[in-house]
């Protein structure tokens, strides 16, 4: 302990796309215009789904804590990206050590979150009949609770060991952010420990929640397809291709940047990794719910009449 803090820098060097100058402007207004889509996207579902009574249903409660996650998740990195993109490229160790737990937190709650988003679905599509007695209230909250729970405790656990690493001096990342395998990569002497640990941890966060997404929507399948109606397999495949287009944006550019050692990692697959499903997948999330899912539709619609009535009424009311 005395050995790692001794060689804890006070600030750290985020290097980012140092190398390629000319593309810092162009990524700066990209990220600035996609945080604001992702405010606005993420922040309208929540405010539709609280509004409009008919999405008062377990598959819109794990929605909204979906679009809460990535509010947190992109504001976590998004406006510290914009900082070092627009002036200097430092961060105080305090700074990069809160990126850190906030980061992982809230990234690997959203893999335990997805998972219990396509267990609904599985119970919704293959026990129609007892969805509202095993999706009732309490359980919904005690999954959610749960989700988060578990992002919390692996957050503490595996952020603090990262930060027990010594770097003997070195302050320089050549990331965007602060993320764990960077900065395992940048620590010096014995850090294998670290490595496997991280490994095994997110086996428990990427690989196993995948497969039990896969396996809910193998089954959802097979009982999708014995649906006599058209309109009820056009219906079930509609809502369940929205989460499953966000599980693949979300888990695929995931696992490839943790289920593999940091020491192996690319210098650039970091940078791009955490843009993606740091910022893009957020952003994409809210649109691909609203467009493939006619009840939010109807819900926007509902809400936009609702609002223009209350207006002419005041008009109205004025003259």
């Amino acid at each position: 302990m005395s050995g790692s803090n001794e060689s804890l820098p006070d600030m750290f060097v985020l290097l980012g796309f140092s190398d390629h100058s000319w593309i810092e402007l162009p990524l700066f207004f990209i990220l600035l215009i996609s945080y604001l889509l992702a405010m606005l996207g993420n922040f309208s579902i929540i405010l539709i789904c609280r509004l409009d009574h008919h999405l008062h249903s377990p598959m819109y409660f794990f929605l909204t804590n979906l679009s809460f996650l990535d509010i947190c998740f992109t504001t976590s990195i998004v406006p510290q990206i914009l900082f070092n993109l627009g002036s200097s490229k430092t961060i105080t160790y305090i700074g990069c050590a809160i990126q850190l737990y906030f980061f992982h937190f809230l990234g690997s709650t959203e893999c335990l979150l997805l998972a219990v988003m396509s267990l609904d679905r599985y119970v919704a599509i293959c026990k129609p009949l007892r969805y509202t007695l095993i999706m009732n209230q309490n359980i919904c909250f005690l999954l959610v609770s749960i989700v988060w729970l578990s992002g919390l405790i692996y957050s503490l656990s595996e952020v603090t060991l990262t930060l027990q690493l010594p770097l003997c001096g070195h302050n320089e990342l050549d990331h965007v952010v602060c993320e764990m395998p960077v900065l395992i990569k940048a620590a010096c002497g014995d850090k294998s420990s670290n490595e496997f640990g991280l490994s095994l941890v997110c086996v428990f966060f990427l690989a196993i929640p995948l497969v039990l997404v896969i396996a809910s929507y193998v089954c959802i399948g097979k009982a999708v397809m014995n649906i006599q109606s058209s309109e009820g397999r056009k219906k079930a495949f509609g809502t369940c291709s929205s989460h499953l287009i966000v599980v693949l944006l979300f888990y695929g550019p995931a696992i490839s940047m943790y289920l593999q050692p940091p020491s192996s990692i690319s210098r650039d697959q970091p940078k791009f990794m955490a843009l993606f499903y740091g910022v893009i997948t957020p952003t994409l999330n809210p649109f691909i719910y609203t467009l493939r899912n006619k009840d939010v539709k109807g819900a926007i619609g509902n809400v936009l009449r609702t609002m223009f009535k209350s207006k002419r009424v005041s008009v109205s009311n004025i003259k």
